[in-house]
């Protein structure tokens, strides 16, 4: 069996080939005759098992696993690391192989050693983000009348656990109403009080009177939060579990501000860019009422006052 084979749907869902066994999926990978020497689980998010495998050639890799059914996830990631590593801006980790075996799905991509920050790290940080930000996204979107639809990807994914819908638009912010804060609004019907619901609805018929077009669109990584990057083998940010997309780059940083946000210095050094447009703060809140929506979605009522409270401001 191959490698790695897969075809994909209209949808992009994909459609992922099997292999026989484990001991199959490694010497596919990385060679006849290599095994695991050794396998300790690691910190690898909510979501799926982690492990870093130590191979019989002495080489360190990163495993994740999941059921069969959640296979999908594993492909949404492969191709967010894709697009991200594509722009050659910003670390990313390489996926090397993912597919399914027996009862489960798995993941094998680069294992990032850890190493003391640079001295310069979120300087660099705000440096690359901004390029990655800049970067040509034409490439990103599926659809014939490419030179008009400029915001969405080619492929649904995963904002966490939940579905992210990326059906391309021609407009941000037609795109952020109907794909960003209208699904997720749907989800919660029955977590919101109605006189909510009436006023998200009411937002998204007047949004242009709150967000602006950008100058331009850009790959975002979709999830940035400080458990969404590590520090890579050279010392500076390296990018993990996306949830990409093309759209605004200020959503981008929105949702770094959502969670305590980042040291001062990555702002300033992101700002250098002039990617951030003026009046930014009235709306960075509704950019991060698609996340905490989401989060009301996943994990309850807690994060309810999160919403009510970005609502009422706007």
């Amino acid at each position: 069996m191959s490698n790695i084979s897969v075809l994909t749907t209209g949808d992009g869902m994909a459609v992922i080939s099997e292999f026989d066994s484990f001991e199959q999926v490694i010497e596919n990978t990385y060679g006849k005759g290599i095994t695991v020497k050794e396998k300790r689980r690691v910190s690898g998010g909510d979501i799926n098992e982690a492990f870093l495998l130590i191979l019989s050639d002495g080489n360190s890799v990163f495993l994740k696993e999941n059921t069969k059914e959640n296979a999908d996830f594993f492909s949404a990631e492969k191709d967010g690391l894709k697009a991200l590593l594509e722009t050659k801006t910003i670390g990313v980790p390489k996926v090397h192989s993912f597919g399914k075996y027996e009862r489960k799905s798995f993941l094998l991509m680069d294992y990032l050693q850890p190493v003391k920050q640079d001295k310069r790290f979120w300087e660099n940080f705000g440096h690359a983000l901004a390029e990655m930000h800049k970067a040509d996204t034409t490439a990103l979107l599926d659809s014939n009348e490419s030179d008009i639809k400029k915001y969405g990807f080619y492929r649904n994914n995963y904002i966490g656990a939940g579905h992210q819908k990326n059906t391309p638009k021609e407009t941000w912010i037609g795109f952020f109403r109907d794909c960003r804060i209208m699904p997720q609004l749907k989800r919660a019907e029955k977590k919101l009080p109605s006189s909510d619901i009436k006023k998200i609805e009411h937002i998204m018929d007047d949004l242009d009177r709150y967000l602006i077009e950008p100058e331009k669109p850009s790959l975002l990584h979709g999830d940035l939060w400080s458990g969404n990057f590590v520090t890579g083998p050279d010392g500076n940010a390296w990018l993990i579990d996306p949830a990409v997309y093309v759209g605004c780059s200020e959503a981008d940083i929105a949702m770094t501000e959502l969670f305590g946000g980042f040291s001062g210095t990555f702002y300033g050094a992101y700002r250098e860019s002039g990617l951030i447009m003026p009046g930014y703060e009235e709306r960075r809140d509704l950019y991060n009422l698609y996340h905490m929506l989401n989060h009301l979605n996943l994990f309850g009522s807690s994060y309810l006052y999160a919403v009510e409270r970005i609502i009422s401001g706007y």
